[in-house]
């Protein structure tokens, strides 16, 4: 080997290989994060978060992590979770101080949606168009498609008892929530309940939280994907390119409608997004119709069929909760509408501690420091890193909620400020979930009229059906891990 001045090639080699590794292991243990708690491989590496991920286990991880290390802790060489109540409402504060991070990008890749956009001037146009429809007041005039829809799950419910011994509820509520939120964006149901047949579409809704968790954590082989096939991470781009398929046939057939009938078409969560600024000439373009309305039909299903799916099996594990709110429901009128079951304190104590307990999205919301930095549960982070508070953590702080893991309905009979500012099953601030209302409607609703028709409902065990079953399974969205949930009445 040649030698140079004495050195030999190899040893120059080795020499700035060295001189590499020392300036990386300077930069990691100088780094701002680096006095950050947490445990020594994420100064170094994103393996253990992907992984985390990946396999639908990163709440439960970072949730022991800050039991170990409190309630700041660096999850991630460029990621840090936080648990303090102060840090948190800084981080999602209305004045989007803290924008969203392009995890949300990954997440959805191509075109922005209301969910999705990092574009702050994108989302207050869009959330001003959608939010009046989709409010407590604009719900009013579709609280008869919402009952429809739940009056028909509970009677397929039935069925499935009388023929099978049990019933699926699990099944049952995603059709249902798929159908409402079908009805109310594009005019017409996905007619799940109807036809009662598991299409390509609900094996697609089952797979978003799966499919989003890939796109997200590996965001460059998922653009790959677009060109050449790769095992198991083109499942992701695969059912994304669905989903928008269906959102744009479905979409495309209400868009006609509208046109062709003006003011007299029916009114939808979408209608006003047709007829943005129209007298200044102005209208939305329909690929961001699309988008929006491939936000709704995701997100609008597989949230709310998860909470109702964890709040039968809950309440059914416990007689004398169940026993309560049974009684409670007795006291509705026969004919009951949603105004009279929101009436219903404990029934609301049920959603509540549901909600709390098994938040249909528990993973942590990633948030950009701003350039300036900011100083969060006493350490200062600087801009650009990527800070994210998690449900599943918050939900079972000891110090706010006493014996965090046990459903207590109960405890919200008198909640504390604490509480209540630490309850984010919907987000946070002004990127909070629109769909809350109608999430909340359907809650009410279906557990209502499950408990009138079902006040003996428990967890079954046919078919080995038992509580590991419900071992949640923890991508972006919560769901059983079987994907099931076996209720009999008897």
């Amino acid at each position: 080997m040649e030698v140079l001045g004495g050195v030999k090639g190899y040893q120059l080699f080795a020499i700035a290989i060295g001189i590499a590794l020392l300036s990386y292991i300077y930069t990691v243990l100088t780094h701002p994060l680096a006095k950050i708690p947490g445990p020594w491989y994420t100064k170094w590496t994103m393996a253990p978060f992907k992984y985390q991920v990946i396999t639908g286990k990163r709440p439960k991880w970072v949730h022991a992590l800050h039991e170990k290390y409190g309630p700041i802790v660096r999850i991630s060489p460029i990621e840090v979770s936080i648990q303090d109540l102060k840090a948190v409402q800084q981080m999602y504060h209305v004045k989007n101080e803290f924008r969203k991070s392009s995890w949300y990008a990954d997440f959805n890749p191509g075109l922005p949606n209301v969910f999705s956009t990092t574009d702050l001037d994108y989302h207050r146009r869009h959330r001003r168009l959608l939010a009046a429809e989709i409010s407590e007041s604009g719900l009013v005039a579709h609280r008869p498609t919402v009952d429809s829809k739940v009056r028909l799950a509970v009677e397929r419910i039935a069925e499935e008892m009388e023929e099978r011994g049990a019933a699926d509820v699990y099944r049952w509520t995603l059709y249902m929530a798929t159908d409402v939120i079908g009805e109310l964006s594009f005019g017409s149901s996905f007619r799940m309940l109807e036809t009662k047949e598991e299409t390509q579409y609900i094996r697609d809704l089952k797979m978003v939280g799966f499919a989003g968790g890939l796109r997200a954590t590996f965001p460059f082989l998922t653009y790959i994907t677009n060109y050449i096939r790769l095992p198991v991470i083109s499942v992701g781009t695969e059912v994304r390119n669905r989903l928008r398929e269906y959102a744009n046939q479905s979409l495309g057939r209400h868009y006609k409608l509208v046109e062709e009938q003006g003011d007299d078409a029916k009114l939808t969560l979408l209608s006003k997004l047709y007829r943005a600024n129209e007298k200044d000439g102005e209208t939305l373009p329909f690929h961001e119709l699309r988008e929006d309305a491939m936000a709704y039909i995701t997100a609008g299903s597989d949230t709310t069929t998860n909470t109702l799916t964890y709040l039968f099996w809950a309440v059914g594990r416990d007689p004398a909760i169940r026993q309560r709110l049974v009684a409670e429901i007795r006291t509705l009128p026969d004919n009951f509408e949603d105004p009279d079951v929101k009436k219903l304190t404990y029934l609301d104590n049920v959603i509540q501690e549901t909600l709390r307990l098994y938040s249909a999205a528990p993973a942590g919301l990633p948030r950009l420091v701003p350039p300036e930095g900011a100083t969060l549960a006493g350490y200062f982070i600087p801009g650009g890193i990527t800070v994210s508070a998690q449900a599943y953590s918050m939900h079972r702080n000891p110090d706010v909620y006493p014996n965090p893991l046990k459903f207590d309905p109960s405890r919200w009979e008198n909640p504390t400020k604490a509480m209540k500012d630490s309850f984010v099953p919907f987000g946070a601030g002004s990127r909070v979930c629109l769909g809350l209302h109608l999430a909340r409607m359907e809650l009410r609703l279906m557990t209502a009229r499950f408990f009138t028709r079902f006040p003996n409902a428990k967890p079954s065990t046919l078919e080995g059906f038992t509580d590991d079953d419900m071992d949640p399974k923890m991508f972006f969205l919560m769901q059983p891990k079987n994907q099931r949930c076996l209720i009999e009445a008897r």
